[in-house]
């Protein structure tokens, strides 16, 4: 039985001498993990649709319930992602992320498009590293079902709310309280307008905003504090990345 199917690589793991075990997020199949034999030959036809955050459309082979690639063409390779060592980092973040939401069997659609937008909008676009970030986790939150919200504060029903609770992806004032204290981190009024935008945006218009650095900042360490909370979950990819940023501060 065959299999066709337009999927973005989120992980690859070399096996034996030459093959290699991907973790592929597709258009209408969700997670999928494939071997891809004899990839790592220099004479392979599938080297470069077989890359980490390569969009390709695959065309697998499926025996007996295990995957294994036939064919598979590139469609979109964001080479400017590897030309950056940071941007490369975050992008594995994206995917790991992504990853981590996915299902086998259960197709998402919108999972992979917020996946190829946020690359996109990093090796094309040139928007702040930061504002693709929060973008990016705060619409993965979403799509997790962790959608937050950010009507008025949850206490007493003000517009204009300056904190933001981890726990209950609530709004509220300083002053108000509801039940068990939980976490709750500084909001101001441009980090909120900026998170209504993200969770209420079209897709395409994801990463159309603007936002003051330091409030850019203090959004993108919201934004991953917020998803790292609701996944209970925390990623290496993202670790290395920040590494990169310090490493950075120090030279």
């Amino acid at each position: 039985m065959f299999i066709k199917t337009e999927a973005i690589v989120l992980r690859e793991v070399e096996i034996n001498e030459a093959d290699k075990l991907l973790d592929l997020l597709s258009k209408d199949r969700g997670l999928l993990t494939v071997k891809a034999r004899g990839v790592r030959r220099g004479s392979s036809p599938l080297k470069s649709a077989c890359q980490l955050l390569t969009l390709s459309e695959f065309t697998l082979q499926d025996y007996r319930g295990k995957l294994a690639v036939q064919e598979a063409q590139p469609l979109e390779q964001f080479r400017t992602l590897r030309e950056n060592i940071e941007l490369l980092a975050l992008g594995s973040y994206f995917a790991q992320a992504a990853g981590a939401v996915a299902q086998e069997d259960a197709p998402n659609p919108e999972l992979l498009q917020l996946l190829c937008n946020a690359l996109f909008a990093l090796a094309s676009q040139g928007r702040p590293q930061a504002l693709v970030k929060a973008a990016f986790e705060l619409r993965l939150a979403c799509l997790a079902g962790f959608k937050p919200d950010l009507s008025a504060c949850a206490v007493c029903g003000a517009e204009a709310p300056d904190r933001f609770d981890l726990s209950r992806g609530t709004l509220s004032c300083a002053a108000c309280r509801e039940g068990e204290n939980g976490i709750r981190l500084p909001l101001t009024p441009g980090m909120l307008m900026a998170m209504r935008y993200v969770v209420w945006c079209e897709p395409k218009r994801l990463f159309s905003f603007r936002l003051e650095e330091e409030s850019l900042l203090a959004l993108s360490a919201l934004t991953e504090a917020y998803l790292m909370t609701q996944l209970e979950h925390s990623f290496y990819t993202l670790d290395f990345y920040k590494s990169l940023l310090h490493y950075g501060e120090t030279i």
